[in-house]
């Protein structure tokens, strides 16, 4: 016997992803809702590589009554109203979302790092999802942690457009083409050209100057790993489609070595070491792209603190970034709470 899984959203990036997701993964659903605006209402949208058509129902008549899980990847606004209502109605929510995250009684999961923190879930019945770019960082993190603990982290990201959507996808691809055959570049998405170039902003500013996307990855940090840890990040827009990669320096309590971290993070769950201090023995974006793994190459001691380390750190941002997280949480829900059958 299995779920009856509302993924909501289903039209965008995120959440045609989850729908491939479910199906690669073979989550046990017994129904399966595709659930968008207005706009989407009455198309048809593939679940997967099934063959099966589902077709899309308008979330603002869609009753979330007996179904077990919704999967959100609808943005603030629409989550805001339609979140709630659906949990209201018995349906939990994993939502992609900045929305929840931050609240004290909705658990942040991703679950190779936190997974007990799911069992608050029945406070609101409600799960948030991590920021993409904090759910490769805390894959990354959380075995040395266990190992040496951490105290301090500083993280450059360089993050792909589609974390910005359709839009910055299609907004790459258009400057691109025109630069190429000399048209017009023209910045609607970003706040600067994108195409062969890198802005050092994401979200909005802050009054201490970091931006929103910064703030997220240091308090989400936090929430999901160690309140204790300090964050400092730079996030920064770069012209790849698809795939975040980050640049890490890490600062522990207790001494370890790169040799000792090799070891840890070759054998952690949801990472990939690829390490082999050769041309092209690391991973880049490209290589990440469809795959739900956390690669981490150039493994190495940081001279300029004690017990430092520095690592390269890669992963699809649609999947383990969004997409896959959420349908992990569904996955890790059904095993400890939802049992059927």
């Amino acid at each position: 016997m299995g779920y009856r899984v509302a993924v909501v959203g289903a039209t965008g990036n995120v959440g045609r992803e989850m729908l491939n997701i479910l199906a690669e993964r073979e989550f046990p659903c017994d129904e399966i809702a595709a659930v968008a605006s207005s706009r989407s209402t009455g198309t048809e949208i593939e679940f997967g590589e099934t063959g099966k058509m589902l077709k899309v129902k308008n979330i603002e008549h869609f009753d979330f009554t007996g179904w077990d899980i919704a999967l959100f990847a609808a943005g603030s606004g629409p989550t805001a109203i339609h979140a709630p209502r659906a949990a209201a109605q018995g349906c939990v929510v994993i939502d992609n979302s900045s929305l929840y995250r931050m609240e004290p009684d909705i658990p942040l999961i991703v679950p190779e790092v936190n997974p007990d923190a799911i069992d608050g879930y029945k406070a609101r019945n409600i799960i948030a999802n991590p920021n993409c770019s904090t759910a490769q960082m805390v894959v990354a993190l959380k075995p040395l942690h266990d190992k040496a603990k951490i105290k301090r982290v500083v993280v450059s990201t360089y993050q792909s457009v589609s974390g910005a959507g359709k839009e910055g996808m299609d907004e790459l691809f258009e400057q691109s083409r025109a630069i190429f055959v000399g048209d017009q570049v023209e910045a609607k998405k970003f706040t600067k050209q994108i195409a062969f170039n890198v802005i050092p902003h994401i979200d909005v500013f802050l009054d201490d100057g970091s931006t929103k996307e910064e703030w997220k990855m240091v308090v989400e940090t936090k929430k999901i790993l160690d309140p204790k840890i300090k964050v400092q990040a730079t996030c920064v827009r770069v012209p790849v489609f698809v795939g975040h990669s980050e640049s890490l320096n890490i600062e522990f309590e207790e001494e370890i070595s790169a040799a000792e971290a090799q070891d840890i993070l070759r054998e952690a769950p949801g990472v990939m070491l690829v390490d082999k201090r050769e041309d092209g023995g690391y991973v880049t974006p490209v290589e990440a792209v469809g795959d739900g793994a956390t690669y981490i190459s150039r493994v190495r001691e940081d001279s300029t603190v004690d017990n430092g380390l520095a690592l390269w750190c890669v992963s699809d941002n649609l999947r383990k970034g969004a997409a896959l997280n959420a349908v992990q949480i569904a996955e890790l829900l059904g095993r400890r709470h939802l049992k059927k059958g």
